[in-house]
This record gives C-alpha cells, structure tokens and sequence, in this order.
C-alpha cells in the first residue's frame, strides 16, 4: 500500500514537529496529508508558528498515531520543497475544513518530499 493509499484509509491523529532556523522546536496537531504521489506530502498551513518554521528551516517530522489498540502508525520524515496559495486547490483537497471556529488568515499549500518513512514505534 502506498502512503496516498494509507492516509485516505487510516484514521487517527497527526502532529507536525518543525523547528526555526535557530533550532527552537514547536510541534502542532494536523490533518493527514495529502499525496501528490508516493514521495510528495501536501499540508494546508494557516500563517502561524508552523509554518513560519518551515520557511526559516525545511525540515519536519510528522507523526501519525492511528486510533485502536497498540501503537500503529507512521513517521514521515520531510523536507519542504516548496509553497504556493492557491484557495480553490485548497478546497480540493483539504479533507473538511472547517476552520470556523477560529480566524486563520492566510493559508498555503506547502509540499514536501518524504526522505524516510518509519513506523510509529521501532525503526524496521
């Protein structure tokens, strides 16, 4: 199964860990990401902390726990390799959305490239 394949079919919780330029780490709960194929992984990042991160320092490791018994899931290890807005390719492929319940300003579409992938516990 490749990683489009397992994040459009895994459900549980994600956290994004980034740090800035100077090595400061921050780590956010997000959204599955999405592929645009097997070594590309898309996040949507409002204007925070995050994603001022990834413009200081490339590097970021996401983390995705997967709901039911025992630790099941992924450790992607990434790089960015670029960002562009774009609302309308936002809204298609942003899973659901609904940032009304706070104001998030800008958003961007923010790929990077998988330079390893781990399982959530062990290094096989």
């Amino acid at each position: 199964m490749d990683l489009g394949e397992y994040f459009d079919n895994a459900q549980g919780h994600g956290v994004l860990a980034t740090a800035d330029a100077e090595g400061k780490v921050n780590a956010a709960m997000y959204a599955r990401p999405y592929f645009t194929d097997e070594n590309t992984a898309v996040f949507i990042m409002a204007e925070r902390l995050t994603h001022e991160n990834v413009k200081a320092n490339p590097w970021a490791t996401y983390l995705f726990i997967e709901f039911g018994q025992g630790y099941k899931g992924k450790r992607l290890y990434l790089k960015k390799l670029k960002e562009e807005q774009n609302n309308e390719l936002i809204s298609q492929i942003c899973r659901k959305c609904d940032y009304s319940h706070y104001d998030v300003g800008n958003r961007y579409i923010v790929y990077f490239n998988v330079e390893k992938v781990l399982p959530l516990v062990g290094d096989k």
